[in-house]
């Protein structure tokens, strides 16, 4: 199964995402008009569940995929396009904001909707002189930006005229149908696939898993996405779960990049639930230090287990046998996205490949604070790290190593050589000035040669491939 499947069938387990047509995007403003299209009030629309307010996603008409030229956003965008402000130099900030207003005016021209019709009365009559003046506020330049009607609760693109002028485009969209190389069926063909946004690094407006942009991509006269002929719905369903799984502090998601990669992760089962309960095992014993004594333990315990053999659904009964388990890492590329790498399989291979890089790690007695074992970052930072900084980490080897513990493929022999170089430079010491553990250089060298000998053993007629 190709990432681009795996994605596509992940997208119909998933409930509350965004349908064709729409995208969540991240707001922190909303301008408040009356029946007249005055602005009367701006809400604050940042979360305050931490020390810094952040922007909150809302599901809204799909973003337009802007390259160099100018493209407005329907029914919201940046303050550039919607009120012609903008904190940086804005070089052609009047002209976006004009394709808005042009494109609004007449996509609402004959629309009844009280809301409709306030909005292109508010693009009517303003001017971007009017910012400086109340009740608009300086934070609000370069933000996103949505409208409310006065006295209602509900959002200018939820309303039904706004939600059938969305579908009504969406319908005319249609072309040439081709054989999708997802699906297998016959649609119309995405010219442009998808932006991906929350990759680490990349663009924050986001980047392109499939894209061609150059002269020597148009093989036999095909252009853009010809090359890869994709239907438009089911690029629509790749992008929608890969941006799901790409949330912020999201479930699927390993907290810290490993190295320069961004990791998500997921499990194909029948039943939701199971899923979900494999997805949470997986992430508890690869993405983070597990502290509480008593789970530590517990995750101890099933990873010795399923090294002995026993299948991981008969160590937790709320996973189902035979779930299918997939890993994806991919790191930024200018505007584009590279895949680091891409690993499917069975949740018990995943299981006993982690297992055996736990057993591989093990130290008698344990470090201080080692837990069931350290997260892959952790065990990185402080064995090849300078002053044990997680920034630090080498990334080209922090993917080798992240692929040989899912493979079950030997360590790179690098890791061997960072660890023992980072050891000789003497006692190591954080940015602070405080002595760092040494448990970590301890195992990863014990790593390295336990693994080289045991798959040696395994396969002693080819010494250097490792257990796929």
């Amino acid at each position: 199964m190709t990432i681009l499947q795996a994605l596509d069938s992940y997208y119909h387990r998933l409930e509350g995402v965004a349908g064709p047509g729409w995208s969540p995007e991240k707001f922190g403003w909303c301008i408040v008009l009356d029946r007249d299209g005055e602005p009367v009030d701006v809400d604050d629309l940042h979360g305050q569940d931490s020390k810094k307010p952040r922007p909150t996603l809302h599901v809204v008409p799909a973003a337009v995929k802007r390259t160099v030229g100018i493209a407005p956003n329907f029914l919201w965008d940046k303050s550039a396009y919607v009120l012609g402000r903008t904190a940086g130099e804005g070089k052609r900030t009047a002209q976006e904001h004009a394709a808005f207003v042009d494109m609004h005016l007449e996509r609402l021209a004959g629309q009844t909707d009280e809301g409709l019709i306030a909005l292109s009365r508010f693009l009517t009559k303003w001017q971007p002189e009017r910012f400086d003046t109340r009740p608009f506020k300086p934070e609000m330049l370069d933000a996103n930006i949505m409208f409310r009607l006065d006295g209602e609760r509900s959002y200018l693109h939820q309303r039904p005229a706004a939600r059938a002028l969305v579908e009504a485009k969406g319908d005319s969209e249609s072309g040439e149908g081709v054989f999708c190389l997802i699906s297998g069926e016959r649609a119309p063909v995405a010219r442009l696939h998808p932006t991906i946004k929350g990759v680490e690094g990349a663009q924050s407006s986001g980047a392109a898993l499939v894209s061609f942009n150059l002269d020597a991509f148009t093989s036999l006269g095909k252009e853009q996405g010809d090359n890869a002929p994709t239907s438009q719905a089911a690029a629509f369903r790749y992008g929608a779960a890969l941006n799901h799984l790409l949330t912020r502090d999201g479930p699927n998601r390993i907290r810290r990049p490993i190295g320069d990669a961004t990791v998500v992760f997921w499990a194909d089962s029948g039943e939701v639930k199971a899923a979900e309960a494999a997805d949470a095992w997986i992430a508890s014993v690869l993405g983070g230090d597990i502290s509480d004594e008593a789970e530590a333990r517990k995750i101890g315990q099933e990873l010795e287990a399923v090294a002995k053999g026993r299948p991981l659904a008969e160590l937790r009964t709320d996973i189902e046998p035979g779930t299918r388990f997939h890993v994806l890492g991919l790191s930024p590329n200018a505007a584009r996205l590279s895949v680091r790498y891409w690993l499917t399989g069975t949740l018990d291979q995943f299981a006993r490949r982690l297992a055996e890089h736990h057993a591989d790690l093990a130290l008698d007695p344990p470090p201080a604070g080692w837990g069931a074992a350290p997260s892959v970052n952790r065990l990185l930072a402080n064995s090849t790290a300078l002053q044990g900084k997680f920034e630090n980490i080498p990334p080209l080897l922090a993917g080798e190593v992240m692929r040989a513990i899912l493979s079950g493929a030997r360590y790179p022999q690098s890791l061997l050589a960072a660890a023992i170089i980072r050891l000789r430079a003497g006692d190591p010491k954080s940015s602070d000035g405080k002595s760092l553990p040494i448990g970590g250089h301890a195992a990863a060298i014990r790593a390295v040669v336990f693994r080289n000998q045991r798959l040696r053993r395994r396969n002693p007629d080819s010494p250097e491939q490792g257990e796929t």
